[in-house]
């Protein structure tokens, strides 16, 4: 079966859970978790979670757990501490959670980066993957590249991927 028979075939909503990695955000003035819950919502995707977790590995790691422990939640889009900074540990919290891991989110998340951005693009350490039939997307917190990761990769594929994390 083709990629275009697949994706006739896949869900078109699906249940997210948006967690925003940050020490200093609240929920209220979290841009681009708002954003990233109203870009789900407006394509038919139903948004379970939102909230703002502490820029802490292990507070980090605890959230995704319990998030891929809710049978309802078919992903999680995790924004902020993918730099290289040392508070940014979002990358090393959920690594190890997961079970399959999609590099070729990484690159592309990178190469439409490098378009925007220039060569700072090497900065970001997107990552995405598979953990119990949950997928994991992190990206970095900025809204910018919420909307790249969002708009070009996330959204467009999320019902495929579902698909195969399931079968």
């Amino acid at each position: 079966m083709g990629t275009h028979q697949h994706k006739k075939q896949a869900p078109q909503k699906a249940c997210i859970a948006v967690l925003s990695v940050s020490s200093t955000r609240i929920i209220e003035n979290d841009e681009s978790g708002h954003w990233i819950k109203k870009k789900a919502i407006d394509a038919g995707h139903d948004v379970v979670l939102h909230r703002v977790v502490d820029d802490d590995q292990e507070t980090i790691m605890e959230a995704v757990t319990q998030c891929i422990k809710d049978k309802k939640i078919q992903a999680v889009i995790l924004t902020g501490g993918t730099g290289i900074a040392s508070r940014d540990v979002t990358i090393e919290a959920v690594q190890p959670l997961l079970e399959k891991e999609l590099p070729g989110f990484a690159v592309l998340f990178t190469q439409l980066s490098y378009k925007e951005i220039g060569t700072a693009a090497m900065l970001s350490r997107a990552m995405a993957g598979v953990s119990k039939n949950t997928l994991v997307f992190s990206i970095p917190g900025s809204l910018k590249a919420c909307k790249l990761a969002c708009n070009e990769l996330i959204f467009h594929e999320l019902g495929h991927l579902i698909k195969h994390g399931t079968e």
